[in-house]
């Protein structure tokens, strides 16, 4: 029988295929043509190009050894100003798939594509995500002390449904950082999956199966997380980070942002010295315990923010991840060791000690 989650990947998949195709075509110059596909040194399999770290984990999930998968960013290397290199380029040329992040996250996409000649399938995960803009949330409500910061009501709604939770905001410039809420990770992991059904010499039935395995990994990480934040009181969840990343976490567990070291999405920019005093100001004044830096980032703008304003700095092996994840071997290593890494540290650093893991998420 065909379960629900393959049922709307049938339908997804249906609906994205003209699509995936079309965006592929108009990423190309209208003079290039890509070579075929090489099947070369993948065992006849099919050849997948992945992006992001996150993506590359979330498509390796899904074809297990049905197809060789090629991840362009490395661990820790930053989304943002990423170049791809000539070999890089060449197996872009001969994939036939390429799943990206999308939602604005790889600028450098469009250059990749037309001077690879890729002209296979593209699986942009961000497909049907409503995207944050970048003044959706206020940073500056928390500055006063006497604030509640959120209600349990606003909370609860939050908490409402988060498959449909980022409509209706004025999106502008959109927040890439889709992946930090595992609700929205599960969307991209169906979106991913209805589009590699449609990639010639993939099983959709096998691809069908890892998805409703791994989706139900990420309901009980969200499920974990969500037991635990609501174990703190609404008005103590509060959260500065090393840059604006986590947007889309804090929307769905009901934080409050006070604000980050670095005042954008895009992990390249730095602060002001005035925006350096005015993060600390508000740290004072809300109460905040902990300066978060992340795994990808410098620490130093963190590690001097936290000591001006007397709290804690998490960072090195505490640091969360954020725009990519870990090295293999780190807790980060993969998308759900990274939530549960940072879900963790995120909990002790507001007094609580987790509960234990979920079955599904343990070993």
């Amino acid at each position: 029988m065909e379960t629900r989650g393959a049922a709307a990947r049938r339908r997804l998949r249906t609906a994205l295929a003209s699509v995936a195709l079309a965006g592929a075509g108009a990423l190309l110059l209208s003079s290039c043509a890509g070579p075929a596909a090489s099947e070369e040194g993948s065992g006849g399999r099919p050849s997948i190009v992945a992006t992001t770290t996150q993506v590359g984990d979330f498509t390796r999930e899904l074809v297990g050894d049905g197809a060789e998968v090629t991840q362009l960013l490395a661990p820790a290397q930053s989304a943002h100003s990423f170049d791809p290199s000539a070999a890089q380029l060449l197996a872009l040329s001969e994939a036939d798939a390429l799943v990206v992040n999308g939602a604005g996250l790889e600028s450098w996409l469009d250059d990749a594509v037309s001077a690879s000649g890729f002209d296979g399938v593209l699986i942009d995960a961000s497909t049907g995500i409503e995207l944050y803009g970048t003044d959706d949330h206020d940073h500056d409500h928390a500055a006063d002390a006497g604030d509640e910061h959120a209600s349990d009501e606003h909370a609860d709604e939050a908490h409402a449904d988060e498959a449909s939770a980022h409509e209706g905001h004025d999106h502008g410039a959109g927040n890439p950082h889709i992946w930090t809420d595992p609700a929205l990770a599960a969307h991209m992991v169906e979106t991913i999956a209805a589009g590699l059904a449609e990639v010639p010499g993939i099983d959709p039935a096998s691809v069908d199966a890892n998805a409703d395995t791994y989706v139900a990994k990420l309901d009980a990480l969200d499920a974990w997380i969500r037991e635990n934040v609501d174990t703190v009181p609404v008005a103590d969840r509060l959260l500065v980070t090393n840059h604006d990343a986590f947007t889309y976490f804090i929307d769905a567990y009901g934080l409050t942002f006070v604000g980050s070291v670095i005042p954008s999405f895009d992990d390249n920019a730095e602060p002001s010295a005035a925006e350096i005093d005015a993060l600390v100001e508000r740290i004072r004044a809300t109460g905040v315990r902990a300066v978060f830096s992340e795994a990808s980032i410098s620490p130093k703008a963190a590690a001097t923010i936290a000591r001006e304003a007397g709290v804690t700095v998490y960072s090195g092996d505490d640091a969360l991840y954020g725009d990519s994840l870990g090295v293999a071997g780190s807790a980060g290593e993969t998308y759900l060791g990274s939530q549960v890494h940072n879900a963790t540290r995120i909990l002790e650093s507001w007094g609580v000690t987790p509960s234990p893991l979920p079955a599904l998420l343990q070993g």
